[in-house]
């Protein structure tokens, strides 16, 4: 078995209002950054998983991101394996 580093990704989906990422808009607009806009705030999670190969480890991660990791209903998540 080998290991493989995992990134996920993990956003809101289009048309889900992120509450966190207006809030932190409307703070940097306070503060004189009026040019930043459309601020989204999404998740980032590393974890270590072994499989026979990178694409069966993209197949696990994928998995429990669908599983627990993300909510698929709100959120889509990116995955990128590293050996």
């Amino acid at each position: 078995m080998n290991q493989y580093k995992a990134n996920i990704k993990i956003t809101l989906r289009k048309g889900i209002l992120d509450v966190q990422g207006k809030a932190v808009e409307h703070a940097l607009h306070s503060i004189d950054f009026k040019s930043l806009t459309n601020v989204r705030i999404g998740k980032y999670v590393e974890l270590i998983v072994e499989a026979e190969n990178p694409q069966k480890a993209k197949e696990i991660v994928r998995s429990a991101s669908e599983k627990l990791i993300a909510n698929p209903i709100i959120e889509d998540f990116d995955i990128t394996i590293y050996e």
